[in-house]
């Protein structure tokens, strides 16, 4: 699923003899699939953690490829000045969690070589309930283990309460459940996504007209857009890079 969605979004068969950079690589699952697509691949994330699950990745899956993994900040500009150009940079889901977002993004740009295309994913922007999710997730992030259960649950049942209305208020006869459940969106459990949800702090979001503006004034051009449906979650996009160095 990881590498059948790189391919879709940069509408690509292959990343063979070009370079990737991986912005806030986490468990390192997308640099395994860019290095199995033939790309160069340079990984780093903030968090130590991160970098030994990316690391373990690499040593397990793919042990011969080209991927490095380092620690490092897309805030630090002095060591986003010696990674370098890249075919693409692709950072999903990781700028709004910085505490800076608008900063990081705009440090992306540079990374990008001419021609190459930038991958980002960022939360949607819906007014007034992001201020309020962005409240539940600080003070899960400052409170202890019952405050945070408690919080868990209580997302989870303001989470679920569309799919209970629409299986109250549904139809009486519903067709039958498929034999085979289909995989997650980007495989965590149900869990887990909960939790990741509850739990992101520093929490940052834009509308996609905003990520949009904020690029095109940087020489981008949208190539690729798979939003939320105007809810809750990432919109993706992806931008290139003009072949040439002048402004668009």
């Amino acid at each position: 699923m990881a590498t059948e969605s790189l391919t879709r979004a940069l509408d690509v068969s292959d990343l063979s003899e070009r370079t990737f950079l991986d912005v806030g690589c986490g468990s390192g699952l997308f640099s395994l699939a860019a290095c199995r697509l033939g790309a160069r691949v340079r990984a780093f994330d903030f968090d130590a953690d991160s970098v030994a699950a990316a690391s373990a990745m690499r040593d397990r899956f793919a042990p011969d490829g080209a991927w490095s993994v380092e620690r490092g900040s897309i805030l630090d500009e002095d060591f986003v000045a010696t990674l370098g150009r890249f075919d693409v940079v692709y950072s999903w889901g990781v700028l709004h969690h910085t505490g800076d977002m608008w900063r990081a993004m705009d440090l992306l740009p540079d990374l990008v070589a001419p021609g190459g295309r930038l991958y980002i994913s960022i939360y949607n922007d819906q007014g007034f309930e992001s201020r309020v999710w962005r409240a539940v997730k600080r003070r899960y992030n400052r409170s202890g283990p019952v405050a945070r259960r408690a919080l868990v649950l209580g997302s989870a049942a303001y989470l679920s309460r569309r799919r209970l209305a629409k299986r109250l208020l549904g139809p009486a006869v519903r067709p039958a459940p498929s034999p085979a459940r289909a995989p997650r969106a980007r495989g965590m459990s149900a869990r887990h996504d909960l939790i990741d949800w509850v739990g992101g702090y520093p929490f940052e979001v834009a509308k996609p007209e905003a990520v949009f503006a904020f690029l095109r004034e940087r020489g981008f051009e949208l190539c690729y857009l798979k939003t939320c449906g105007g809810g809750l979650g990432c919109n993706e996009y992806v931008f290139q890079r003009p072949a040439s160095d002048r402004p668009a």
